[in-house]
């Protein structure tokens, strides 16, 4: 029995040519595959009709065989079966031969894998081709039980048949012990008469149906008043397919008339009259309801799961940053007087704060939730921008070269997110070379690549002409094991304080949102390259620049009598704001909602700025009142904020990034300069 377990779960191998059979026999042994190398067809037959869990074979092979018997093998499987078979390829530059097509349709189950093809594409089509077979074994021996059950039964009903008359007592006991058996299983037998319309039920089927003393009639039709509203027109398919399949079998949604609703699996089996009309249907019902809350109730653990690992390292890192704001705070609140002592906790707690602001950021980037700002931009001008900050990061210890491409294309990003990106990158590069390494150095490069079909098959994005930007270094490398796990979130190999584990996760959800991809080349003992692919603008950089573009612009303060319209319907929020903006002498009108904020727009009053979150209850978001606000009074000037941006239409207005938007949180310098940018730049 072992034997022919292991003989079934094995993949069967026809390569003749090359090498081939012995590099893929590697491949699937690495993955734990059970696998078998054939030397002819003939051979990868027998192989095939000992036992096998799939078959992996390449086209030429077929295509120069004779393959009578394989079709032959083939039509005579069983039902259950439908042999899976994994077919390697070579890439057509045209359409198949009609012989090379029809061979790959009479083989039904075809898992088409064109060559070249990487190890990870193989042992998953292995795979899956494998849990493909296992479950048609599962299905042959439920079939087989299903068999023996259906043998057990008739030999019975003709013993009982054949004592019907003198033994009438021992008839009706064992119809008893049956319909306990099914009871005590949960399960409620009926049969239909198709001819006369008569049925009958077992009690647990009216308990199943929600009757207490009995269902008022039985048919098809009364079945179906039961179901669900959704789930109607696949029984009513499955009733009608009934004659023609022989058989009865779904699963669906009903309602009781308490208005209960509850999951029910119909099985049946139609017999026909001599002359092959179907003449009676009977089978079995099951209330499935329990084992698909116990589904349902897994799939929510395993999601908790997952919440759990997240949450718990964002409330370790976020309850570290409110120790300092908060206690910082309160010992403000208690010595107010004392000015140096004041200055430097509210400095601290304002640095706590910025490093809350940078791990939520890091978070919205690892899901690409985060509100970008794409600009067309050329990435040499915001590394040499950038170099400074980021000689400052990598230290004295360690020499940071730049290796820049004058001829590389523009590429369309975000320039604050493309800044953290690269600065986490040359972080984790300075901190892998803290172990005494001879010679400590970081690359940053950039370069123009073109990336084929096979480059990006498994990344999610499309062929074309792509912008390297790499960050390299001669530090100790990452072992192995940990390679295929640095971009999962709170991941970090660095001690305890000394790293989130959010600045790959943040790297990875940056590249993703630019609609390019990161990868990783690493060596142990000979450093890491980390390599960023963006795809390349066919529109012209502008001149937009990084983070620090605005920095050096003075701090306005309105001249005029310039009113801002104040939208924001958080309370402590909304305060902060107006002693901002009337700090910087600006008038405020507030509003708590888009109806509010319109409700002031249809009025005389003046109104120079419209300054609205974006995501606000009432129906009618920041984005959309933009564009109503702009419609109502044309030349209005509108700057938006928000903190985190999910589920806009494509198409509205902050995601073409046509409006300026303030980050949350923001300070009143960045308040101040946000506003005279929209007012035109005017001091």
């Amino acid at each position: 029995m072992t034997r022919t377990v292991k003989k079934e779960g094995r993949i069967v191998i026809l390569a003749p040519r090359g090498r081939d059979a012995a590099v893929i026999e590697q491949v699937l042994s690495k993955s734990g595959n059970l696998s078998t190398v054939c030397s002819d067809l003939s051979n990868w037959m027998d192989c095939l009709q000992i036992g096998a869990g799939a078959a992996l074979v390449t086209e030429e092979a077929l295509a120069e065989a004779d393959t009578t018997r394989l079709f032959a093998w083939l039509e005579a499987q069983p039902a259950w079966s439908d042999f899976p078979f994994i077919v390697l390829a070579t890439r057509q530059s045209g359409r198949r031969s009609e012989r090379a097509a029809g061979i790959l349709s009479r083989l039904g189950n075809v898992v088409l894998l064109e060559r070249p093809i990487n190890a990870e594409t193989l042992t998953s089509a292995a795979a899956s081709a494998l849990r493909a077979r296992s479950r048609q074994y599962h299905a042959r021996s439920l079939l087989q039980e299903r068999e023996r059950t259906q043998e057990d039964l008739r030999v019975l009903n003709e013993d009982l048949e054949r004592r019907v008359i003198e033994r009438t007592r021992e008839v009706e006991a064992a119809r008893e012990t049956l319909a306990f058996a099914l009871d005590a299983a949960g399960m409620g037998s009926w049969d239909l008469d198709l001819s006369s319309g008569t049925s009958r039920q077992s009690p647990r089927f009216d308990a199943i149906f929600g009757y207490s003393d009995g269902m008022p009639s039985w048919t098809p039709e009364s079945v179906i008043t039961h179901v669900v509203e959704e789930d109607r027109l696949l029984v009513e398919q499955a009733f009608a397919a009934a004659p023609e399949t022989g058989s009865l079998d779904l699963e669906c949604r009903i309602k009781r008339p308490d208005g209960a609703v509850r999951w029910a699996a119909l099985r049946g089996q139609v017999r026909f009259d001599d002359e092959g009309r179907p003449a009676r249907i009977a089978g079995v019902l099951m209330d499935r309801t329990d084992q698909r809350i116990t589904e349902d109730a897994l799939r929510q653990a395993q999601k908790m799961e997952a919440i759990g690992q997240l949450t718990g390292g964002v409330a370790h890192d976020f309850n570290n940053l409110l120790t300092v704001i908060v206690g910082g705070l309160d010992m403000i609140i208690r010595r107010p007087e004392q000015y140096e002592r004041v200055t430097r906790l509210a400095e601290a707690a304002m640095t706590a704060a910025r490093r809350g602001e940078q791990l939520t950021q890091q978070l919205l980037a690892f899901s690409r939730r985060q509100m970008l700002r794409p600009q067309t931009l050329n990435p040499n001008r915001l590394l040499l921008d950038f170099k400074p900050l980021a000689e400052r990061a990598a230290g004295g210890a360690v020499e940071l070269a730049f290796d820049l491409d004058p001829a590389v294309d523009p590429i369309r990003i975000d320039p604050a997110q493309f800044e953290a990106a690269v600065l986490n990158l040359i972080v984790n590069a300075r901190d892998a070379m803290e172990t005494g390494v001879a010679m400590p150095r970081i690359a940053v490069s950039s370069r123009n690549v073109r990336l084929g079909t096979a480059a990006v098959a498994d990344k999610g994005v499309h062929p074309g002409s792509y912008v390297l930007v790499s960050v390299t270094d001669t530090g100790d490398g990452i072992p192995p094991d940990m390679l295929q796990r640095v971009f999962e979130p709170f991941f970090t190999t660095k001690e305890v304080g000394k790293g989130t584990g959010l600045g790959l996760s943040q790297v990875y959800g940056f590249t993703r949102s630019a609609k390019g991809f990161v990868a990783i080349d690493s060596e142990t003992g000979r450093g890491t390259s980390v390599n960023l692919y963006f795809p390349r603008s066919s529109d012209p950089a502008g001149e937009e620049m990084g983070t620090g573009s605005v920095s050096n612009l003075p701090l306005r303060r309105a001249g005029e009598g310039e009113t801002i319209l104040l939208v924001e319907d958080d309370e402590q929020v909304l305060g902060m704001a107006v002693e901002s903006l009337e700090e910087l002498r600006y008038k405020v009108i507030v509003a708590r909602n888009a109806a509010e904020a319109l409700d002031h727009l249809k009025g005389v009053e003046r109104v120079d700025i419209l300054f609205s979150d974006v995501v606000m209850p009432g129906g009618m978001n920041g984005s959309q009142l933009a564009i109503e606000a702009a419609r109502m009074r044309p030349g209005l000037k509108i700057l938006l904020t928000s903190g985190y941006v999910a589920n806009l239409d494509e198409g509205q207005v902050i995601g073409d990034g046509e409006l300026p938007v303030l980050n949350k949180p923001y300070r009143r310098d960045e308040l101040a300069r946000s506003l005279r940018l929209v007012l035109g730049g005017n001091t």
